[in-house]
């Protein structure tokens, strides 16, 4: 297990990009949610699948989504499922219904959560890694 030398605490596990999935990370390394578009059909997805789930086609391209969206669901973490988030805990992920369609899941930086909320997405640049953070407008 590497450790963070600077805060003697176990290193944040990294995500391994597939090539299905890596532009989906490089995207989120400028700051972007990209989500995929079916190229058949038009249909939107996230997280990065194969097939499209409207009509099964393989072809898909990527573009980027507004960040924007409304609360659909969260949950609180009360135990760290990794050494590294330890002093982290508790935190409070959400499920977002971004306004192209998809559901996208992060970390919520807000304060009261309410079902229906509207939220606007950020990428958050921390420890060599992104995360999706959704604030409340």
């Amino acid at each position: 297990m590497k450790v963070d030398t600077m805060n003697e605490r176990p290193a944040r596990p990294q995500p391994t990009p597939t090539a299905l999935s890596a532009p989906y990370w490089e995207g989120l390394a400028r700051g972007e949610l990209l989500l995929q578009a079916c190229t058949r059909c038009g249909t939107l997805r996230h997280y990065p699948r194969l097939l499209c789930s409207a009509c099964f086609h393989d072809g898909a391209r990527w573009q980027r989504a507004s960040g924007a969206g409304r609360i659909h669901s969260w949950t609180i973490a009360h135990h760290a499922f990794s050494p590294a988030f330890a002093d982290e805990v508790p935190y409070t992920l959400v499920t977002v219904d971004l306004e192209e369609g998809p559901r996208a899941l992060g970390r919520w930086g807000g304060d009261a959560l309410v079902i229906g909320r509207g939220v606007r997405a950020r990428v958050v640049h921390r420890d060599g890694a992104q995360e999706l953070v959704f604030d409340p407008i």
